[in-house]
């Protein structure tokens, strides 16, 4: 089929052991650690989850640089589990949540922290704080089917070397399947979708020249330099 101007390349993310995985949407949950809560000045109380999205092309790979991003002077790390999803639905049931997922990553959900501050501020949209260029570095997807579905195992981030992050995927206010069921009464989810599911305490700026590395155990790793 033409088009009326080039496709652009499909964005992807290698499989450990298998063939990359297409990206389809990203949806990123938010304040999902009640530590990180209230660090940000909100109330932790197990309170509907709500959601943000990424764009797809904005995935970056495990081990590149990311672009110091323009119209910010405080760039955020946030470190996350990432589920894969590999079978749709809506409406999903929770206890059958769990077979809709292809695997998991370590993500970082990047964040121009004074663009988000002031459009909270605002009543406006978080897009240009969230959904930038490069905002989404993740590492390979480890397939549910060699690894099972983790719901405890440390979340860590080092910068420089010096621990800045650190919680438990059993501290998750909402839990992975929870949160696929609750997501999937919004939208359909479809196969190649990514849910970054929250981050712990420890949120902090980073400057050029500073090296990321992320861990969620039993996962994976993910190393970025700011550029």
């Amino acid at each position: 089929m033409a088009h009326a101007i080039p496709l652009w390349p499909q964005p992807v993310l290698p499989v450990a052991g298998g063939d990359p995985f297409p990206v389809r949407r990203i949806y990123c949950v938010g304040r999902n650690y009640a530590a990180h809560a209230r660090e940000m000045g909100a109330d932790p109380d197990r309170e509907p989850p709500f959601f943000f999205m990424k764009p797809a092309d904005a995935i970056l790979p495990d081990g590149a640089v990311l672009p110091y991003p323009p119209k910010t002077a405080n760039l955020h790390h946030e470190i996350e589990l990432v589920v894969a999803i590999g079978r749709g639905g809506a409406d999903i049931p929770v206890d059958r949540a769990l077979d809709h997922v292809f695997g998991y990553a370590v993500g970082l959900d990047m964040t121009r922290r004074d663009l988000q501050n002031a459009a909270k501020k605002e009543g406006k949209p978080w897009d240009m704080g969230k959904g930038f260029d490069h905002s989404a570095p993740c590492g390979a997807l480890r397939r549910a089917a060699d690894i099972g579905h983790p719901d405890r195992g440390a979340v860590t981030l080092t910068v420089n070397g010096e621990p800045r992050q650190k919680g438990d995927l059993s501290d998750l206010i909402w839990s992975i399947p929870e949160t696929i069921a609750y997501l999937s009464g919004f939208v359909t989810l479809q196969p190649g979708d990514l849910i970054m599911t929250g981050t712990p305490e420890g949120v902090a700026a980073v400057t050029r020249g500073d090296v990321l590395e992320g861990a969620v155990e039993g996962v994976g790793t993910l190393t970025v330099t700011i550029g």
